[in-house]
């Protein structure tokens, strides 16, 4: 979990000290036989009762598997034969710390709990070996609950106390199985190619690609497949249609053409008033020279007023 997650912001953090570490000549082998020895010694001490003292030394080598990828980054080092020595050592330390708990159980006759860390061991072996034949095959197995990283935070809250250290043994077999069950699921998914699809149906889902009835109800599901905006070529809804195609008709332009025509438009107050005096004259003479048969009126307009 914590390697999934945090590992870009881990990295960021640890490489400055890297750098620093391969200034002064230490190595990324060096590191990781280090870690190995310190694996060691904190079994004796959890073996000997002295589970304070286990958990400097735990601390220490964490430390060190920590520290050994970001020297060799550094160094520019990293290879398959580092990645390979890291791992088997990593096997090595898990089987050792294991082993310094189950003679510890054996010092307090414990009965038959002293298998339990035996069992620890047995699923952890599991789930590196999980990830390693995946990788072996192409496919991905990273992950998970419990990886290296939290199996040595949960077994150093174990060794507060002697109190502590049976319920997380168990703590630990449960998850490491669930662990080694999420893999196995994973891996057998993707071997299969359904995880392809699923991670594709998730992905849908985030984007908010699954109409709701909501969007289906506006937008309507009968529109044409032709049915597209005149501007951008995009498909629309049976109500936006609707809508373009009432604007573009004849009664849409019309409707426009009226509300213009409706605006008020700014104009001189005199020149508004005297054209608005000839214009009523020029009505009426057109009205009186209708109704009795003549001439119709000039069209010259009228003396301005003394205004204009």
């Amino acid at each position: 979990m914590f390697d999934g997650r945090w590992r870009e912001a881990v990295d960021r953090s640890t490489g400055p000290v890297g750098t620093a570490l391969h200034r002064r000549g230490i190595t990324a082998d060096v590191l990781t036989a280090t870690g190995l020895v310190s694996a060691t010694a904190t079994a004796f001490a959890v073996a000997t009762g002295h589970l304070h003292i286990a958990i400097v030394l735990l601390i220490l080598t964490g430390l060190h598997d920590l520290l050994d990828g970001p020297v060799a980054k550094a160094a520019g080092t990293a290879s398959v034969r580092g990645a390979f020595f890291d791992s088997v050592t990593d096997r090595v330390a898990d089987a050792v710390l294991m082993g310094g708990v189950a003679w510890y159980l054996i010092d307090k006759h414990e009965g038959h709990l002293v298998l339990l860390p035996l069992a620890v061991l047995g699923v952890t072996a599991l789930v590196s070996y999980e990830r390693a034949k995946a990788e072996s095959l192409g496919l991905s197995a990273k992950g998970g609950l419990m990886e290296r990283a939290e199996r040595m935070i949960l077994l150093g809250v174990g060794f507060f106390s002697s109190a502590f250290l049976v319920p997380v043994l168990w703590a630990m077999l449960a998850l490491i199985s669930v662990t080694a069950i999420a893999r196995f699921v994973k891996v057998w998914n993707a071997a299969s190619g359904r995880d392809v699809e699923v991670r594709r149906r998730v992905v849908a889902w985030r984007e908010g690609k699954v109409e709701s009835r909501w969007r289906t109800w506006r937008e309507g599901v009968s529109v044409p497949r032709g049915s597209a905006d005149q501007r951008t070529g995009v498909p629309v809804g049976r109500w936006r249609a609707r809508r373009q195609e009432s604007l573009s008709s004849r009664s849409g332009r019309t409707l426009r053409a009226r509300r213009r025509a409706a605006r008020p438009h700014a104009q001189p107050s005199g020149s508004a008033t005297s054209r608005g005096s000839g214009g009523i004259g020029g009505l009426r003479g057109r009205a009186s020279g209708a109704s009795t048969g003549g001439a119709p009126p000039s069209r010259s307009r009228p003396a301005r007023g003394p205004h204009s």
